[in-house]
C-alpha cells in the first residue's frame, strides 16, 4: 500500500489484506537500516484476525521516499503523521530496536494517538559502537555483516527461521542491494547514538505497554530492557529464552504470541 505522509510517498505492507480505517489499526515499525519485511508473519496473523495493519517502511527505507530522518524526534512525530494520514484516531505500535525508540516518542508526544505499545528489544538508549558506526556512515557493508551477526543469538545463526527466506544473512542482504548502507543504516545508527531521551520520553508514556526481550540479546540486555520498563508506568516484560535481539525473526512464533495476547486484551479486535 502507498500513500502520502508530508507529502512524500511512503509504503506499507498490509498483511495481505485491504487496509481498512474502520478496524483495530496496528503499525509495526521496523529497526535500523531494515524494512516492512521483517514484519511479515506478525502483520499477516493480524491482517487476517480482525486488525488493521501498516508495516511502515520508514523514510529513505524499503519503498518509501527518502531522505531518511535523522532524530528519533523526527520519526516519532512521523508515526503520529502516519496514524492521521492512514484516517483513523489512535493506532496500537509495536516496535522493534530503533524502532522502540520511535514509538517511546511517539507514545510520548502524543498519548491520545496510542493505544497500546508493545516494544521488541527495547531499551533507553542504543550507543553505538564508534568502529560500527563509522563504517556504515562510509557505507561499508561490512557493518551490515557485523550488525546481523551481533544481533542475532546463537541458535538465529543457524537459520530456522518461521518466516521462509528471512535468515540473517538475507536480511543484511537487502540492506546492502538496495544501496542503502550509507543513507539508511548509517543515518539510522547516528539517529541512535545522538538519543539521550528514552528514559524521559518512556516516564510520559501513558497507555499499556509491554516490552518483549530475549535472554540472550546482546544490544539490549535483559537488565537494560527491564530498566526501560520499570520507568514506564503502566508496563511488564516477557522474555523468551535462548533468543537474541531479532526476537521477531530468530522466535517469530514465541514473539507472535506475545504480540496477540496482548494486543488482544488491550487493543481487541471487533
Amino acid at each position: 500500500m502507498k500513500f502520502k505522509v508530508n507529502n512524500k510517498e511512503v509504503f506499507a505492507s498490509t498483511g495481505g489484506q485491504p487496509f481498512d480505517k474502520n478496524k483495530p489499526v496496528i503499525i509495526f515499525v521496523h529497526g535500523s537500516g531494515l524494512s516492512h519485511i521483517t514484519w511479515v508473519l506478525q502483520t499477516r496473523y493480524f491482517a487476517f484476525h480482525g486488525h488493521s495493519v501498516l508495516a511502515i517502511d520508514l523514510p529513505g527505507h524499503g519503498y518509501s521516499q527518502g531522505p531518511a530522518l535523522k532524530s528519533m524526534e523526527e520519526m516519532g512525530d512521523w508515526i503520529a503523521n502516519v496514524i492521521d494520514s492512514s484516517g483513523v484516531s489512535e493506532a496500537s505500535l509495536v516496535g522493534h530496536s530503533q524502532g522502540c525508540l520511535v514509538t517511546i516518542e511517539t507514545a510520548s508526544r502524543y498519548p491520545n494517538k496510542v493505544k497500546s505499545l508493545s516494544l521488541m528489544g527495547g531499551g533507553g538508549a542504543i550507543p553505538m559502537n564508534p568502529e560500527l558506526l563509522g563504517l556504515a556512515e562510509n557505507g561499508d557493508p561490512k557493518a551490515v555483516d557485523l550488525m546481523m551477526d551481533w544481533a542475532h543469538g546463537p541458535a538465529g545463526h543457524f537459520g530456522g527461521h518461521a518466516v521462509p527466506g528471512l535468515h540473517h544473512i538475507n536480511i543484511g542482504g537487502t540492506i546492502v542491494l538496495n544501496g542503502s548502507v550509507k543513507d539508511a543504516l548509517g543515518v539510522d545508527f547516528r539517529a541512535c547514538d545522538n538519543y539521550k531521551k528514552g528514559f524521559e520520553a518512556a516516564a510520559k508514556i501513558k497507555c499499556p505497554t509491554i516490552n518483549i526481550l530475549g535472554e540472550y540479546d546482546r544490544m539490549i540486555p535483559i537488565k537494560e530492557g527491564k530498566k526501560l520498563a520499570a520507568s514506564i508506568p503502566n508496563s511488564e516484560v516477557a522474555i523468551i529464552p535462548k533468543c537474541g535481539h531479532m526476537i521477531l525473526l530468530e522466535e517469530a512464533n514465541q514473539a507472535l504470541a506475545i504480540l496477540k495476547k496482548f494486543i488482544t486484551k488491550h487493543h481487541p479486535a471487533f
